[in-house]
């Protein structure tokens, strides 16, 4: 086993060390379990990080040269890592338990999925020509980040529609959160469909081509672009604006795991 593989396992452990430690803080509710949990999250994403440059070294080796993002088992664990790092960046408007554990619960599943991949999708391969290009990180980096953006707005607008004192924040705080989660993913959405038109013309000699995934991702798009323009036009809070983000994230869902094995189409290589 090579040591990207031996470390994403570690990772993988890390994240359900994450959930426990969790667990211990809302059966004790002693703050220096978060503040431990916040520097076991920095380590799980130090070692995620390492676990992935190491993979993309070991591409080198084998002669292929190419960032960890060609195919479906690659994907998750970039997702993953995504997911972490919108934990650090927002941290500050995140210190609420019940967010920090759902989030590292999506995380744990996203590396818990990728473990069960086929071993021929964990062994590093060539990429397909169509992938052969520097537009293949931008676009899936700043995708990816959009993606982990929205799984917070996701949180904030499911924990809005339920009660339950002394563990969910209040609900001003939730629809902020919301709200700032997606201000951060909606740019990085729309920068990731601008590449990504711009890698298909370079690869496909057309800039859109109403493929399953690039329609889906449009769709997304105008889901989130109507909560900001529900938001900051037709000044929508609480419950009618949680809805849209969570309708929003469900189309998330479908342009990553949907598209891939429902439909067929010029992404089918994500598979």
């Amino acid at each position: 086993m090579a040591w990207n593989d031996r470390i994403l396992g570690i990772v993988t452990l890390l994240y359900l060390f994450l959930f426990f430690i969790h667990i211990l803080y809302f059966a004790l509710r002693k703050e220096q379990i978060m503040k431990f949990m916040w520097v076991t999250l920095y380590v799980t994403l130090g070692l995620h990080t390492l676990g992935l440059l190491l993979r993309w070294v070991e591409s080198y080796k084998l002669g292929l040269g190419h960032a960890p993002l060609s195919n479906f088992y690659e994907s998750l664990i970039v997702y993953g890592w995504s997911v972490s790092i919108i934990l650090i960046v927002m941290k500050r408007h995140l210190s609420f338990p019940i967010i920090t554990l759902i989030a590292s619960l999506i995380s744990l599943f996203l590396m818990g999925y990728a473990s069960l991949s086929p071993s021929v999708q964990r062994h590093i391969q060539p990429l397909i020509p169509a992938l052969q290009s520097n537009w293949l990180h931008i676009h899936v980096i700043t995708c990816f980040m959009a993606y982990a953006s929205f799984v917070i707005s996701f949180i904030a607008g499911l924990l809005y529609l339920v009660t339950w004192k002394g563990i969910i924040p209040p609900r001003d705080t939730l629809d902020e959160i919301n709200y700032r989660s997606i201000i951060v993913g909606f740019p990085l959405l729309s920068a990731g469909i601008l590449t990504g038109a711009v890698w298909a013309h370079y690869a496909w000699g057309s800039y859109w081509s109403w493929d399953p995934k690039e329609t889906w991702s449009l769709i997304t798009w105008i889901i989130y672009a109507l909560y900001l323009h529900a938001r900051l036009v037709k000044g929508w809070k609480g419950k009618k604006i949680a809805l849209v983000s969570i309708l929003g994230f469900l189309s998330v869902i479908f342009t990553y795991f949907g598209v891939n094995f429902i439909l067929s189409g010029l992404h089918s290589y994500a598979t």
